[in-house]
């Protein structure tokens, strides 16, 4: 049965990977009735204007109200209070404060933090496109920019949304499990997404011999890991055993990470769909019909990881399953 909300009543939501990222998804997110897709780094704006959109209360209300039916159980109803969309956690009032998140000690310094990229997902992989000229210049300095940046997000949010403030928190919420042959370990509270994933790709499997070849050929997969993300100071969705890697055995020349990429002193973005190593169609299908978004289809590509990220596919359209 599809949903455009899941009905799971203990469950979490990682921070969103750095800011200065979201640059690449700067439009407004699709209401239901929009279903064009974004085109494949062509929606680059200025940081500004990424900036702006974060101030738009009608954005926020959005924002706020996503995460609200994402997590029914756990947040409040959102409810405009002053001059902000806030919504209740566990007795504590979260402003959105521009993307940033904040209990109401820290508003008076909001611009001590990154915001948080609440960002536009597409339904299918848009088409390629090979970046311009402007592109280039501007994709090539975003490493560089990751590197220098000094502020970082507030954790307070997605900390108390899990019951994760540090390590041991962590390792004490965190299981293990059985995932296509693998041992993986993730936040109790997904456990059963998990392995309704892997009972969908395990049915893809019957007939289509992709996804039969793919598990076969599946090296790890990788869940709770506590750490920040690369290159920046923010922490990682690893960190609250809300991502998961799954990392099959490499084809020859085809990228996986672009960090990998842009190591190998390559034009990371201007890399095409034909030389990154994809998953099978139907494995991305799997974690997204279960509230995950997949990395393939960010800017900075992760074609390997997958995040328990409902509120962003309610906040643009998409269904979630249920059950």
């Amino acid at each position: 049965m599809h949903l455009s909300v899941t009905t799971r009543t203990l469950s979490g939501i990682p921070i969103l990977f750095a800011a200065l990222l979201a640059v690449a998804s700067a439009q407004a997110p699709r209401s239901q009735t929009q279903s064009r897709q974004l085109p494949f780094g062509a929606e680059i704006q200025a940081e500004v204007s990424a900036q702006n959109r974060q101030q738009d209360p009608a954005f926020a209300e959005r924002v706020m109200r996503a995460f609200a039916a994402a997590y029914p159980g756990r947040l409040g109803e959102p409810v405009f209070r002053g001059s902000d969309w806030a919504v209740s956690l566990g007795g504590i009032v979260y402003y959105f404060a521009g993307g940033r998140m904040l209990r109401e000690p820290l508003l008076s310094r909001a611009d001590e933090f990154l915001p948080h990229s609440f960002y536009p997902y597409p339904a299918e992989l848009p088409e390629w496109k090979s970046p311009t000229a402007e592109q280039n210049e501007r994709f090539r300095t975003i490493r560089e920019r990751r590197q220098i940046q000094t502020l970082k997000h507030s954790q307070d949010f997605f900390d108390d949304l899990w019951g994760i403030h540090n390590h041991a928190q962590g390792s004490a919420r965190m299981q293990r499990m059985d995932f296509l042959g693998k041992k993986l370990i993730v936040h109790y509270s997904i456990m059963e997404e998990i392995a309704l994933v892997e009972m969908r790709i395990l049915e893809a499997a019957k007939t289509n011999a992709a996804v039969r070849a793919w598990i076969q050929g599946l090296q790890s997969a990788t869940g709770w890991n506590w750490r920040n993300i690369a290159e920046t100071a923010s922490r990682s969705y690893h960190s609250y055993g809300a991502a998961v890697d799954v990392l099959s055995k490499p084809e020859r020349g085809k990228e996986t990470y672009w960090l990998w990429t842009a190591q190998k002193n390559m034009d990371w973005w201007a890399v095409p769909y034909s030389r990154r190593q994809h998953p099978p169609q139907e494995v991305i299908k799997a974690f997204e019909a279960y509230g995950f978004t997949w990395g393939g289809k960010w800017l900075v590509y992760d074609t390997m990881h997958f995040e328990y990220r409902p509120e962003i596919l309610i906040l643009n359209g998409l269904p979630v399953l249920r059950e």
